[in-house]
């Protein structure tokens, strides 16, 4: 028999990994958009992005959420594993004593639990990268509604990020709206957790 598909290891952190990469704009344009600043005078300021995401109540929320999800997913694939593996155990203790056929027809059958399982495997991989990919995108666009309102009242006109993996090298603490930015967002959180029924309505209201 071929080996069982390896259980989700690690699948909690991966499930996390997400919250770690904010969609602002990308290094290359950050740069550029620096130089068009400086040269015209524009008024910008910048977000720590690792710091934003720290510190948000939003970001918590969901972590704490899909670590225990992918808990229990492991759990759940690990257990059908051995469960699997129980059944090759016995088939391998009692080969000695069937026919070739009935051999054959089990050899078979646990093939195709193998696959199964496989199977089942992806599918949970894939039910962890949708929930990925959906919070990425709360969480992208909360951010740039909020930065969009932000800039309009604060007079801004480019609002970069920066973190170790931007090509920004240096940039003044007194353009840092990291504080602002976490502020106002967890204010919205709270405010949607207390009326989910109205931030319902606004998100309806919104999509006409």
């Amino acid at each position: 028999m071929k080996n069982l598909p390896t259980a989700l290891s690690g699948l909690s952190l991966v499930a996390v990994a997400v919250l770690y990469y904010l969609h602002f704009s990308s290094g290359s344009k950050s740069e550029s958009l620096v130089g068009k600043a400086a040269s015209s005078g524009l008024k910008i300021a910048y977000v720590n992005a690792d710091t934003v995401v720290k510190y948000l109540d939003y970001a918590k929320e969901v972590r704490e959420r899909l670590e225990a999800k992918g808990k229990k997913l492991d759990a759940d694939l690990q257990s059908r594993a051995k469960a699997l593996e129980t059944e090759i155990g016995a088939y391998q203790r009692n080969i000695n004593s069937m026919t070739i056929g009935q051999a054959k027809a089990v050899e078979e059958d646990l093939g195709k639990k193998q696959q199964n399982l496989a199977v089942y495997q992806r599918r949970l991989e894939q039910e962890i990268a949708t929930d990925q990919l959906k919070v990425t995108e709360e969480l992208y666009g909360s951010l740039t509604t909020f930065l969009k309102k932000y800039g309009e009242q604060n007079g801004l006109e480019i609002v970069l990020k920066f973190n170790r993996e931007s090509d920004v090298l240096f940039v003044n603490p007194s353009l840092d709206i990291s504080q602002d930015v976490i502020k106002g967002l967890n204010e919205d959180f709270q405010m949607k957790k207390a009326n989910p029924a109205k931030s319902d309505t606004t998100k309806s209201a919104s999509a006409k």
